[in-house]
C-alpha cells in the first residue's frame, strides 16, 4: 500500500502530459531455461561468460498509473537481449522499450561526470584536516582520471595526500541493476500482474557423469550432475529451473559487453619515496570467488543430502535427494528441477539429473590404423591399446533414456576406496545409440603393425596383439581404407572395417591384410583438407 500511496502523489506532482516513471525491482516468481550454445563445446563451460543463453520468464505486479508511463523492471539479466523482451498484462500496450545498460560504479560514475564540476576532498596527513575544493574532470577511468584544480590539472591519487571525489547525484542513465524500461499509456489507474518474457546471454549449463564400475567388472553405475553456470551480475532466487537438451534453431545474435562493469584502477609515478606509499607497489588481490549460496561455502554440492566437497572419493559416490526430471520437448529433451533453486550471479550449481545402476558393458581394446605412420619398413614398436566400456543406449542394459554430452569421470574399487583411473567425454547419445566411455589406455594389451612388401597398388601388413591379463579380452582395430586383401574375417563398424578378435588370457593373435595405395592417398588428402578447413 506504501508503494501504491507513492505512486499516486507522484502521479499527482507530475505536470499535465508528463511521463511517470514507475519502478519496479520486486520479482513475485521467475522461470530460467536455460539452452547450450548449439555452436559452441558441448561438453565444456567457458568460465568468465558462458556461451550458452537463457528464456526467463518474470512475474512482478505493478502499479500503473493513469496516462503516459515509464516502467523500469530493474534487476533483469545483465545479458538481456531487449529486442526479443515480451511484456505482457498491463492495461494497453508496450510503445517502446529500452534497455538500461550502463551500471553504477566507480568508472561509470566517474566516466558520466567527464567535463563537469565535482568536489575534491583532501586530508592533510601531517595535521588530519580535511579540505575541500572544486575540481573539473577532464579525462576518465580509460587513460587514468584527471583533474583541473584552482592549482592546475593533476592526475587523481597522485598529489601525494589521501584524497576522494564526491559526485552532487547519480545520473538517471546509471542503474544499480541491469534494468529494462518499456514507455506505456493508461486510462485509469490499475495494479497489473506483469509477465516479462526475454532471452539472455551469458548463461550455460553442461551435464557432468561419474561412472562407478562394480567389483567384478562386468556392469557400472553411472551417475551425472547437471552444472548451471551464471555468468551475469544478477542473481535469481527462488527460480523454477529447467534445461533444454539438444539443439534448437536460433540465429546469431550480436554479443553483449562481457561480464561486470570496468573497475577504477588509479595508476601513476609517484611524487614522494616508496616506504611513504606503499599502495603503489602493492599488487591488489584478486576478489574472492563467487558463494553460489548465501547460506552455504563454495565447496557446497547443492540439492544432496548433505555438504560435500568435490574430491574423487566424494564423486565416486554420490547421493541426491532431488532429481530433475526428463521430459520431451518435441525432438529436445527437457530437464526439471522439481523445486525452486537459487541461480546466485556469478555463479555455478550443480543438481543430480541421471542415476542408473548395474549398467551391462562390455570391455573393448581398440586402435585405429593409419597408414602415413607407417611409410618407411622399419620395425614398429608396439602401442598401448586405447581401452573404452561399451555398450547400447537401452532399458535391458540398465540405461534407457537421452544422455546430453558431457565429461565423464570413471572411478574403479581399489581394496576399500575407489579411485579415478580415467577422464573421457561423451558426446549426445539417443535411445537405441550407441555408447562409448574412455577408459584410457592399457599397458596390458598392446599392439604392434609392420609394413611388408608394397607395389604400386597395394602394400602389406602384419599386425601382432598380445594380452598380458588373466582374461581373455576383445580386440578391435579399424582400417578407414580400401582392403584389397585379408588373412581373416573383418567386420563392419560405423561404415568402416574392422577386425575384432578375442586374444587370449597371456596370449597373442596376429592379421595380415593389405591396402590398396590409392585409397590411403585419397584418405591422407582428405584428412589434410579436414585439418585446413
Amino acid at each position: 500500500m506504501r508503494g501504491v500511496a507513492l505512486l499516486a502523489l507522484a502521479a499527482i506532482a507530475a505536470p499535465a502530459g508528463a511521463q511517470t516513471i514507475v519502478e519496479s525491482d520486486r520479482i513475485d516468481a521467475v522461470s530460467v531455461t536455460l539452452y547450450r550454445d548449439p555452436a559452441g563445446d558441448q561438453d565444456r563451460i567457458e568460465p568468465g561468460w558462458p556461451s550458452g543463453y537463457a528464456l526467463i520468464t518474470e512475474t512482478r505486479t505493478i502499479g500503473v498509473p493513469a496516462g503516459r508511463s515509464v516502467i523500469r523492471f530493474a534487476g533483469v539479466s545483465q545479458g538481456m537481449m531487449p529486442e526479443t523482451a515480451i511484456v505482457t498484462g498491463l492495461p494497453r500496450r508496450v510503445d517502446e522499450k529500452n534497455r538500461d545498460a550502463r551500471l553504477l560504479s566507480p568508472a561509470a560514475l566517474i566516466d558520466a561526470y567527464l567535463k563537469r564540476r565535482v568536489t575534491i576532498r583532501r586530508t592533510n596527513r601531517k595535521t588530519g584536516r580535511t579540505t575541500e575544493g572544486e575540481a573539473v574532470i577532464q579525462s576518465g577511468p580509460g587513460g587514468g582520471v584527471l583533474l583541473t584544480t584552482a592549482e592546475g590539472v593533476e592526475a587523481l591519487g597522485c598529489s601525494g595526500l589521501p584524497e576522494s571525489l564526491s559526485f552532487p547525484g547519480v545520473p538517471a542513465d546509471l542503474s544499480a541493476k541491469p534494468t529494462l524500461s518499456v514507455v506505456t499509456d493508461s486510462a485509469a489507474p490499475a495494479t497489473a500482474t506483469v509477465q516479462l518474457s526475454y532471452l539472455a546471454q551469458g548463461f550455460d549449463w553442461g551435464a557432468d557423469y561419474v561412472a562407478q564400475v562394480s567389483e567384478d567388472g562386468t556392469t557400472l553405475d553411472l551417475f551425472a550432475w547437471m552444472t548451471i553456470a551464471n555468468g551475469g551480475s544478477q542473481g535469481f532466487a527462488g527460480a523454477r529451473t529447467q534445461a533444454v537438451a539438444g539443439a534448437p534453431n536460433k540465429e546469431a545474435a550480436q554479443r553483449l559487453p562481457e561480464g561486470p562493469p570496468p573497475e577504477l584502477h588509479l595508476q601513476c609515478w609517484p611524487m614522494d619515496i616508496t616506504s611513504t606509499h606503499p599502495r603503489w607497489w602493492v599488487e591488489r588481490p584478486p576478489p574472492p570467488e563467487p558463494v553460489a549460496e548465501s547460506q552455504g561455502e563454495a565447496s557446497d554440492i547443492v540439492v544432496t543430502a548433505g555438504r560435500r566437497t568435490r574430491s574423487s572419493m566424494e564423486m565416486a559416490s554420490p547421493v541426491a535427494v532431488v532429481m530433475a526430471q526428463q521430459e520431451e520437448l518435441g525432438d529436445l529433451k527437457l530437464y526439471r528441477i522439481p523445486e525452486p533453486v537459487t541461480l546466485a550471479a556469478l555463479s555455478r550449481k550443480q543438481v543430480a539429473m541421471i542415476d542408473r545402476h548395474k549398467i551391462r558393458f562390455e570391455r573393448v581394446y581398440t586402435a585405429a590404423f593409419d597408414e602415413s605412420d607407417y611409410a618407411d619398413e622399419a620395425e614398429a614398436e608396439s602401442e598401448s591399446a586405447a581401452l573404452v566400456l561399451r555398450t547400447e543406449n537401452r532399458a535391458a542394459n540398465g540405461l534407457g533414456l537421452a544422455l546430453p554430452a558431457g565429461r565423464v569421470a570413471l572411478f574403479e574399487a581399489a581394496g576399500d576406496a575407489s579411485l579415478l583411473v580415467a577422464e573421457s567425454r561423451l558426446k549426445d547419445r539417443a535411445v537405441g545409440e550407441e555408447v562409448e566411455i574412455g577408459a584410457g589406455e592399457s599397458s596390458d594389451v598392446r599392439y604392434r603393425i609392420v609394413p611388408r612388401r608394397a607395389s604400386e597398388e597395394r602394400k602389406s601388413y602384419a599386425v601382432r596383439v598380445t594380452n598380458a591379463r588373466a582374461t581373455p579380452e576383445t580386440f578391435e582395430l579399424t582400417i578407414p581404407y580400401r582392403i584389397a586383401s585379408a588373412k581373416g574375417a573383418l567386420i563392419e563398424r560405423k561404415g568402416q572395417k574392422v577386425w575384432r578378435v578375442t586374444v587370449p588370457a597371456n596370449g597373442s593373435a596376429t592379421f595380415d591384410f593389405a591396402v590398396k595405395l590409392e585409397s590411403a592417398r585419397e584418405a591422407a588428402a582428405t584428412r589434410l583438407i579436414r585439418r585446413a578447413g
